[in-house]
């Protein structure tokens, strides 16, 4: 990270089927090895099946809705003062709020039990949805840590 200049925000490409920012960003997240049509395939089939399960409700809106249940608001960041390390609560970003989403998502559906990673990214998106499931649960904790360290927060920087 180059101390002199802070790096440019590059511009993320917008989706091609949903015209939608987030879902070109949780598909470049869930990418790997370069093959962008596979993760494309797999989160279209992961909408479908959350649009399919509950007829009430869109499926992009149920995405949204999902992603935007598990951003944490709160975090812990280590702080040295002395000879001693604390836990420092600060507010998180919300480009970070929005990676940190994506992240744990994709790391709780990858970790379900299931037959495909469709399968497993819908139900994981039902989950976050209805407030429950693995990424949840991270976004909860996150912010209990947070709030226990409350008392250093004046070492705030």
């Amino acid at each position: 990270m180059s101390r002199r200049t802070k790096a440019p925000k590059r511009e993320v490409v917008i989706d091609p089927k949903y015209g939608d920012v987030l879902i070109s960003q949780f598909v470049s997240c869930m990418m790997k090895s370069g093959k962008r049509s596979t993760a494309e395939k797999i989160l279209y089939d992961a909408i479908d099946g959350i649009a399919g399960k509950s007829p009430d409700e869109n499926g992009l809106e149920m995405f949204h809705k999902a992603v935007n249940n598990v951003k944490p608001v709160l975090e812990v960041k280590s702080r040295r003062v002395g000879g001693a390390t604390y836990q420092v609560p600060v507010e998180v970003r919300a480009g970070r709020r929005t990676a940190l989403a994506i992240r744990w998502l994709i790391s709780y559906a990858t970790a379900r039990n299931g037959k495909t990673m469709a399968d497993k990214l819908s139900s994981e998106f039902l989950s976050a949805v209805n407030n429950e499931g693995g990424a949840i649960k991270k976004r909860e904790d996150t912010h209990k840590m947070a709030e226990a360290n409350k008392a250093f927060a004046h070492f705030k920087w």
